[in-house]
């Protein structure tokens, strides 16, 4: 929380409140729902969180269930108490900057406790999918779940033609050469040459990469920039 502290100025001013994203999550980032929930309950802060199904791996959020008031929150619960988790995305209004010291400072440890005994903090319940993608297997966890949702919502913006199997999504800048077979689950970057006969199954191409002819890639991140040679497998 500490950053906070250091754009207190820019934050503070016309009395608006803002949005705080962990960068390590992905989901369908419900902005304008949001926005709304925090300005009907008039509290300092709204948090989003989403169900598990194992609730004793996590730190999970006690929600007052008729006013979205957070109560408490428990660390790795060993019995029930809920099955709701942090999902990483805030609203805040400019009055929590007084709550933040310019020193490093864990906002869910020090100040969202505070913030829910003084009955400051709201939960929202996250629709559709999240997923932690801190990790490089789950980024590719996280990369599939952002396709389905993308096939269910608007499956104009994915990918087709020949070769093209399940969901993938090509920037148009991109090229890919003949005989290809690329998907399912594919996301290839601005500017990516992919050369012919190539293979590329459940993975992320970032922009600027080559990919050489007759290579075969599954579950594989893709640097920027980077190369992949010639029949790699």
């Amino acid at each position: 929380a500490g950053p906070l502290a250091l754009a207190r100025d820019l934050l503070a001013e016309g009395e608006e409140p803002f949005f705080v994203l962990n960068s390590d999550v992905i989901c369908e980032f419900p902005f304008a729902a949001l926005a709304r929930f925090h300005r009907q309950h008039g509290g300092e802060g709204s948090l989003v969180v989403t169900r598990v199904e194992e609730p004793a791996k996590y730190g999970v959020v006690v929600i007052e269930p008729d006013t979205g008031r957070i109560c408490r929150f428990v660390e790795k619960p060993r019995v029930f108490v809920s099955n709701k988790i942090n999902a990483g995305l805030y609203i805040f209004s400019p009055g929590i900057l007084k709550r933040i010291q310019l020193r490093p400072t864990s906002i869910e440890k020090e100040i969202f406790p505070a913030m829910a005994q003084e009955g400051q903090l709201y939960a929202m319940e996250l629709q559709g999918f999240w997923m932690d993608i801190g990790q490089p297997k789950d980024f590719l966890t996280g990369m599939c779940m952002y396709l389905q949702a993308l096939r269910a919502q608007h499956p104009e913006k994915l990918h087709s033609g020949p070769g093209v199997v399940g969901n993938v999504l090509v920037d148009p800048s991109a090229k890919i050469g003949a005989n290809c077979v690329i998907g399912p689950n594919v996301t290839i970057g601005a500017g990516v040459v992919v050369e012919d006969g190539v293979r590329i199954k459940r993975c992320t191409v970032l922009q600027g990469a080559r990919i050489r002819s007759h290579s075969w890639l599954e579950s594989c991140i893709v640097g920027w920039s980077c190369s992949v040679g010639q029949w790699v497998r």
